[in-house]
């Protein structure tokens, strides 16, 4: 079959056919994501998108709109779904208590997700411009819906458009310049462009944008073999982390009962001997330990501290996820809770903590708007802290001795572009204490692990991970991995820390750069011959 009998096909189906192939197109666009990062398939969802757009058809504005609407979000829920069905997973930790409720997070999320990218179609139809134009404008309103995915509601910017190039090295340092936003705007632009290959009238029409989309795609790839530097990565002197995975079940024997035993299973790991030069935790100046790592409050545990102080030896650090009780307030009968990560000395005091800002809604705590709906579904939160657990009120820079100061990221909060750096003076490093112990052995915790990675190319800054049960590891501010542990498997990681590289320009400007390409994408897009 040709590409215009293909394209032809798009255009014209109509009815389940028509949802037919936007679910299937969008779907596909998951393959381009990791785990498996097939890049170059970017182009069949986009192109596929670019069609359904075009046969949306109506006596009148508001009907094209509906139609090209319509369509987006068949496509949107086919992305969406293909690419967040691990989070069923969560459901099944505690099934007795979640299970039944597994198609609101397999199917409802993706279903609301798809709002997103149906708003983008039917806004892009109403300015749908002949010729090639009508692939920026495609990109234009698709990058603005995930810009507003982003941030509306708190923001969920997961499996970002842009996130099907940021797996290939060199593609991903144009992250260091643009961001996340602005690669998502040239990723949907270079997947769309051989849509012209099928609806072109001329043959230079129909060639133009392919040809310029493998330009830029060569020149990104160009540019982020300039960018990263060669030779081995200089190192923060006289600094020997241990990441510490201790792959936990995340079930019922993650309970207060079975404390003890996860505080032993703890110590012993961190001071396994990983070769003959390495015995134990003695070489170790900072042992790191994933997000809430304990069934209990550590501050209010002197014996577990007591038991940490005795493994560190002197003047090395512990930092940990824990769960963090706050003060009680006027009117109320128990402490806030917060999810925190806590840094404790070789004498057993904790000296600093920093308090998660951004929780996960639903996993964390409910909205307050729906939690009594929710609740009188017999629903709760996910982790089991009575009233969810509390925001903190700012990002600080975390303070630990022998180490540059470090943003300190929770779990997902390191999803979230132009966030993960506090206010002041720069960073040296991003510390980012996950568990992703909820999603087994999916493509989530890949996921998670690559957006992590593209936060320390568009800051410049090495990032330090550990997961409960991966991936944990070390990045340097080129996104490049220096160790890591895999998914799914027990053990220590001895490695140094990274310097931080040069101030990035997105680290400095943040979206206003993706601002200034939208712009010159809609001054482009109007000035394209319309053939």
């Amino acid at each position: 079959m040709s590409i215009s009998r293909l394209a032809d096909g798009v255009i014209l189906a109509w009815g389940w056919r028509r949802r037919l192939i936007a679910l299937g197109a969008g779907a596909s666009g998951a393959l381009a994501l990791p785990p498996l990062d097939l890049w170059p398939l970017i182009v069949f969802p986009m192109t596929i998108a670019v069609w359904l757009i075009d046969g949306a058809l109506g006596t009148s504005a508001a009907a094209r709109f509906r139609a090209a609407a319509a369509v987006g979000w068949w496509w949107g829920f086919g992305f969406f779904l293909a690419g967040l069905w691990w989070l069923g997973a969560a459901f099944l930790v505690e099934a007795d208590k979640f299970a039944w409720a597994m198609p609101l997070g397999v199917i409802a999320l993706p279903a609301f997700l798809a709002f997103f990218p149906a708003l983008a179609f039917g806004c892009a139809r109403l300015v749908w411009p002949a010729g090639a134009g009508r692939i920026l404008m495609l990109a234009i309103m698709l990058a603005l819906s995930e810009w507003l995915r982003g941030h509306v509601l708190t923001g969920f910017p997961w499996n970002v458009y842009g996130m099907m190039l940021a797996g290939q090295p060199q593609i991903a340092q144009i992250a260091s310049v643009i961001g996340l936003y602005g690669l998502t705007l040239l990723a949907i632009a270079i997947g769309a462009a051989p849509a012209t290959l099928g609806t072109s009238e001329s043959r230079a029409g129909r060639w133009r944008a392919p040809v310029v989309a493998l330009i830029v795609t060569a020149g990104l790839i160009g540019f982020g073999l300039w960018r990263v530097p060669v030779g081995p990565t200089p190192l923060v002197a006289g600094v020997q982390l241990r990441l510490m995975q201790p792959n936990l079940p995340q079930d019922a024997k993650f309970s207060a009962r079975n404390g003890e035993a996860i505080l032993n299973q703890y110590l012993a790991l961190s001071d396994r001997a990983t070769s003959p030069t390495t015995p134990g935790v003695q070489a170790v100046t900072h042992l790191i330990w994933p997000e809430s790592a304990f069934p209990f409050l550590l501050g209010r545990t002197p014996q577990a501290l007591s038991r940490i102080a005795t493994l560190l030896p002197p003047n090395a650090t512990l930092i940990t996820g824990a769960a963090r009780a706050g003060e009680v307030l006027p009117g109320e009968s128990r402490p806030p809770i917060f999810n925190a990560i806590q840094v404790v000395d070789d004498e057993g005091t904790i000296v600093s903590s920093y308090d998660k800002v951004h929780l996960v809604p639903f996993g964390e705590y409910l909205p307050p708007v729906l939690e009594t709906l929710i609740r009188s579904l017999g629903l709760s939160e996910f982790v089991s802290v009575p009233g969810g657990f509390a925001a903190g009120t700012r990002r600080v820079p975390l303070s630990i001795r022998g180490l540059p100061p470090a943003a300190a990221l929770i779990c997902y909060e390191v999803i979230f572009p132009s966030e993960v750096a506090p206010p002041g003076p720069r960073a040296g490093f991003m510390l980012n204490l996950t568990n992703d112990g909820w999603f087994g052995q999916t493509s989530g915790p890949y996921q998670h692990f690559a957006q992590a990675r593209l936060r320390a190319v568009e800051e410049g800054l090495p990032l330090v991970r550990v997961a409960n049960t991966g991936i944990s590891g070390v990045v340097d501010g080129y996104g490049r991995v220096i160790a890591s542990l895999p998914l799914g498997t027990e053990g220590v990681l001895d490695v140094g820390l990274p310097l931080a590289g040069p101030v990035t320009l997105y680290a400095g400007l943040g979206d206003a750069i993706f601002a200034a390409l939208l712009a010159g994408f809609l001054l482009l897009s109007r000035l394209l011959p319309r053939h």
